[in-house]
């Protein structure tokens, strides 16, 4: 088992190096210690802190609405904390996870903050990568927010921040996934969408709102590759039609018919009655297309649903649970972008100070001032659902907290798997993979390949990954 892990490890690296030069990193610089050639910092107080000098904490963070509004709070954590000062760096998701792995992986030492997720953080913790936050927090009480109240994160987000039940991360905001549509256009063509939509009906529905002529677009789904783009809904989906990544034994598949259909399925949804220009939508781009009244329907994070109720279409979004396929399992995932402390940094407890204030009650009540209850970070707290205030300007709350609730990483597949994980598979190889298989699958959608060949590529290389790393 240990040289497993010691292959499992440096395959990982070799992949984080791989993946930033990919998202255009530039070195780390030399005079930085790798991992292990240097003693990391201990979470004592920094020189800086005891002599009273000025510190700059270097965070790096995906471009999502919710990290933006943090950012632009940076004049509030400083003027509360004028020892501390932040630089950020933000970046799209893609190019986040290789610079940020690469950074962490190999020790480079140039975020205080990272950005970081529910799959990365157990495993980084694992690794020693990210510094324990149940230890940081016991260490450095006065560099904690006041009553943080850790108690108060959702169990769930909790225990999937974790590893061996210590804390590695507090997270900014949790989701899961649903269907978010526009009501308008379902009433004025007469279809009325069930709680509990089936992805037959949502393709019936898609088809039938279908306008391209008019820039209306039946549905919005991701195509950009990224094991964290397309692959994450299509995994949902491929769920749903009785498919995993692996078997028992870690045997890949992707050449079996489930997944044929399920990508089948969902080519044929996104040529025929979807947005054009699949291989090139993310998140973002989704976004954008449902906030301006372009898109019908969007199933995706439950975190979107607070960004559309501010824009020009938000009057008219409704929501409604991620759709099922033939499996009634698996439809919604659970996720948490999360703020966690690489042991490279120097200034370990005002890091703990700036993620606790920014993962706090307080600062939840300060995006409710600034920007309205409906803008606050869902799905980390008990305490934000219970706030009738939240509850009023949230229609969306209660699904989304259901559809946390229903999520189960250990659970989410029709067949036994030996892996947790509902959109992603819990292994540190899956980041190489999915994001190599998510090509193909691009290519796919975009009508350069067959599903076939898609899937077939994507099994020789999944398999050969697998090989390499010892599990097969």
């Amino acid at each position: 088992m240990q040289k497993r892990s010691h292959r499992v490890l440096g395959v990982l690296m070799v992949l984080a190096i791989f993946l930033g030069l990919l998202a255009g990193c530039a070195p780390a610089p030399a005079a930085a210690p790798a991992a292990g050639e240097a003693e990391a910092p201990t979470a004592e107080a920094s020189a800086e802190e005891m002599s009273g000098e000025a510190v700059t904490l270097t965070v790096a963070t995906v471009n999502n609405p919710d990290m933006q509004v943090m950012e632009s709070l940076t004049e509030e954590f400083e003027a509360a904390y004028p020892s501390i000062s932040l630089e950020w760096v933000v970046l799209p998701e893609n190019e986040l996870r290789g610079r940020v792995t690469t950074d962490t992986a190999t020790g480079a030492g140039s975020f205080d903050v990272v950005t970081v997720g529910t799959f990365e953080v157990p495993i980084w913790g694992g690794n020693g990568w990210i510094e324990s936050i149940d230890a940081l927090m016991a260490d450095n009480a006065d560099h904690v927010q006041a009553d943080y109240d850790i108690d108060d994160l959702l169990p769930a987000i909790r225990s999937g921040l974790s590893n061996e039940g210590e804390l590695y991360a507090l997270p900014f905001y949790g989701e899961s996934s649903f269907t978010m549509y526009n009501k308008r256009m379902f009433d004025e063509a007469g279809l009325e969408m069930p709680e509990q939509p089936t992805w037959e009906q949502i393709q019936e529905f898609a088809c039938q709102l279908h306008d391209p002529e008019n820039d209306q677009y039946g549905i919005v789904l991701r195509g950009l590759p990224g094991w964290g783009q397309v692959m994450a809904p299509l995994t949902t989906v491929v769920n749903t039609y009785g498919g995993d990544w692996f078997d028992m034994e870690w045997m890949p598949q992707l050449d079996s018919p489930e997944w044929n259909e399920a990508v089948t399925f969902y080519a044929t949804l996104m040529q025929e009655c979807g947005a054009p220009g699949v291989s090139g939508i993310g998140f973002t781009e989704a976004l954008a297309l449902m906030s301006q009244g372009q898109a019908a329907m969007w199933v995706d994070a439950t975190v979107a649903a607070g960004f559309l109720a501010g824009s020009d279409a938000g009057e008219d979004i409704s929501h409604a649970l991620a759709p099922v396929g033939p499996v009634a399992k698996g439809n919604g995932w659970l996720w948490a972008w999360s703020l966690a402390i690489p042991s490279t940094s120097e200034h370990k407890a005002e890091a703990l100070q700036f993620i606790s204030w920014a993962t706090s009650k307080d600062y939840i009540e300060l995006v409710a001032i600034v920007h309205g209850w409906a803008g606050v970070p869902p799905g980390t707290r008990v305490s934000t659902y219970e706030r009738q205030e939240y509850l009023d300007a949230a229609p969306f709350a209660e699904l989304t907290l259901k559809s946390m609730l229903n999520a189960d990483p250990t659970d989410s597949t029709r067949d036994p798997v030996p892996y947790t994980g509902v959109q992603f598979v819990a292994i540190p190889e899956f980041q190489g993979i999915g994001t190599d298989v998510s090509q193909f699958i691009a290519d796919a959608l975009a009508g350069n390949i067959t599903v076939e060949e898609a899937l077939e590529k994507g099994q020789q290389l999944t398999l050969e990954a697998m090989e390499d790393a010892g599990y097969r």
